[in-house]
Order: C-alpha cells, then structure tokens, then sequence
C-alpha cells in the first residue's frame, strides 16, 4: 500500500487574561503546538473511530487511518 499523509488545521484561541493562558503561551511554540496536537489526537481519534471504521467498511481502494 501507498500513505499519503495529510493534515488538517486547527487553530486554539487563548484568553491571554486567563491564567493558564498565561503560563501555557510562555512556552516556545513548538511546545505549544506538540500539546495542542497531542490533546487533540487523544481526546479526538477515540471520538471518532467508530465514524473511520464505517467509512472504511469495505474499502476497497483506500483505507482512512490516524496517522502517529
């Protein structure tokens, strides 16, 4: 089989006068983004597996996987 990876973008909206705001937006960007992505692939892919395992029911060309 052949991968073609993709992304999707996403962007978070801090209340810079929050406190955990505060602290989370001192990190280096690359901290912010690697927390980000990580939070959301937790919290997202074992929301929405069900939804991949039906669209890949089936699959006879392609099959939708969430990539590490």
């Amino acid at each position: 089989m052949t991968k073609v990876e993709h992304s999707l973008k996403f962007v978070t909206e801090f209340d810079e006068t929050h406190p955990t705001a505060q602290r989370f937006l001192q990190l280096e960007a690359e901290a912010q983004v690697t927390m980000l992505e990580n939070m959301l692939k937790d919290l997202l892919v074992s929301a929405i597996q069900p939804v991949i395992d039906t669209i890949n029911e089936g699959g006879s060309y392609a099959i939708l996987k969430v990539a590490n």
